[in-house]
């Protein structure tokens, strides 16, 4: 595989008003203000050659310092997205309450070049989402994600 990778877990639960999917939204200044396009599944890149369900599962745990509920993934597939990155989703039937959620960090050097470094949240709020909403808040290339699961989840 050459290129970007990265690998994630869409969770999702059963309401009495629908199928809902917890996302989160991508911390940082530049997304600080968008809300549309501006959420992403929980994911992340590969360690050496790491399986990439076990990168999802690391990852979401890494980025919602929560571990992963209880259950069988469910493959959605990969998709590239406009960078050129190509990530694969699993689904999983499952709840968390996002209120308990400790996102990973980054480093950024904000404002460029100013030669300061600032730490950011992964995710600077994640939440439980009606899927027929979820498709306006996800980056683009993700909402085929919410398709696939479901055709392939029975949601």
């Amino acid at each position: 595989m050459t290129g970007k990778i990265s690998a994630g877990i869409l969770l999702h639960r059963r309401t009495p008003d629908g199928v809902e999917v917890l996302i989160g939204h991508m911390g940082g200044p530049f997304w600080a203000r968008k809300d549309a396009g501006a959420w992403s599944i929980p994911k992340g890149e590969p360690e050496g050659d790491e399986p990439l369900e076990d990168t999802a599962r690391r990852e979401f745990a890494e980025e919602l310092g929560l571990p992963v509920p209880d259950g069988g993934l469910v493959a959605l597939g990969e998709v590239r997205q406009s960078g050129g990155k190509v990530v694969h989703v699993w689904a999983l039937e499952g709840d968390l309450d996002p209120d308990h959620v400790v996102p990973g960090t980054f480093e950024l050097e904000w404002p460029r070049g100013s030669g300061v470094l600032r730490e950011y949240p992964e995710v600077d709020r994640v939440a439980w989402v009606p899927l027929a909403e979820a498709g306006a808040k996800l980056v683009t290339a993700q909402r085929v994600f919410l398709d696939r699961l479901v055709d392939r989840a029975g949601s």
